[in-house]
């Protein structure tokens, strides 16, 4: 039974991208077709799966007659993405695009020779995915997120707007690369800045609640979440409100989009919707000839800063007016 369920799972997420019919057509004419994995649910990265088709658009491709889209969503499940990397493989897309370092990495032990464009990674030198930023080598190019120095600002942040911070938990997902980054550095900067660092693991959905709540019992003041990874950022309601329950503010280091909204207090990070439409520019350029060994790898020049007030006044925390007036989204 297991299996079966399994298995009607994968077969639920291909189908639901809704594009075979269009894929079928385009191996028969020769139209590019590019694969996009995201490891959340279509609904939740909606907004960034059409940066990426605006992109396109906006280089005068037409969808269904110059290029098809293969688009998968793993519905939060990251132990289906290795199936669907090896699925648009098998279906010998012309290029493929990799939102997130699980991705990449997958996608990596999937293919030798299908070209990869990073669109939201934190260290591809360090992964090792290239060679380097400038001569990136071998078949994957794109763009670096620049999290590690970002997470140093969402760190000051914690800082600035919690009166008395002592100590911080810092939500991590140990079976994803970033990982060990992100906690590397919130510890490097928490001495200057006057506090210590708890680390809480989520590996799975149903570890969050739990986590959480390790959190308020080592009696900290605040929670870091880095929602590199697609299941925090799937679940990122289910972390806020566990949050809320322990009366503990939630920080994000990611960008605001469906986090200040969802309750998080504070959320800063680089534009993804602006990286996404970016990689399609990438992607043109694979399609006309270019080779990824030769496309330097980007780095993003959004960042945004979001910030809730409403749960800032149920916490009882007062945002002061040096973040308000950086915010590029407040929730009142």
């Amino acid at each position: 039974m297991a299996m079966s369920l399994h298995r009607r799972d994968f077969v639920g997420v291909l189908a639901g991208s809704a594009l075979w019919p269009l894929a079928a057509r385009a191996q028969k004419s020769g139209v590019p077709r590019v694969g996009i994995v995201w490891i959340a649910s279509q609904s939740e990265v909606a907004p960034f799966n059409e940066a990426f088709r605006l992109g396109l658009r906006e280089l005068g491709y037409v969808e269904g007659e110059t290029v098809v889209i293969e688009a998968r969503f793993a519905e939060g499940k990251v132990d289906l993405v290795r199936g669907i990397a090896e699925d648009l493989v098998r279906h010998k897309v012309d290029v493929l695009v990799a939102p997130s370092a699980a991705t990449v990495r997958l996608l990596k032990q999937a293919t030798t020779t299908i070209p990869i464009v990073m669109a939201n990674v934190t260290d591809p030198v360090g992964f090792g995915f290239v060679a380097s930023l400038q001569r990136p080598g071998g078949t994957i190019t794109g763009f670096s997120n620049l999290m590690v120095e970002q997470v140093g600002k969402n760190v000051e942040l914690c800082r600035e707007a919690i009166s008395g911070l002592a100590r911080l938990a810092v939500l991590v997902n140990p079976t994803v690369p970033d990982a060990p980054l992100v906690l590397k550095e919130v510890q490097a900067a928490a001495p200057a800045l006057g506090f210590t660092v708890h680390p809480v693991q989520a590996r799975q959905p149903n570890e969050l609640d739990d986590a959480v709540a390790q959190a308020s019992e080592a009696r900290v003041e605040a929670l870091l979440v880095s929602t590199i990874e697609g299941m925090f950022f799937a679940n990122r309601v289910r972390i806020i409100e566990a949050a809320a329950k322990h009366r503990l503010p939630a920080v994000f280091a990611a960008p605001p989009f469906g986090l200040a909204s969802a309750g998080a207090l504070l959320a800063y990070g680089a534009n993804t919707p602006d990286m996404l439409r970016r990689a399609a520019d990438y992607v043109d350029k694979i399609l006309k000839g270019a080779k990824p060994s030769d496309l330097p790898v980007q780095q993003p020049t959004k960042f945004e800063l979001g910030v809730n007030l409403k749960t800032a006044k149920a916490l009882g925390v007062t945002i002061p007016p040096s973040i308000l007036v950086r915010a590029d989204e407040v929730i009142e």
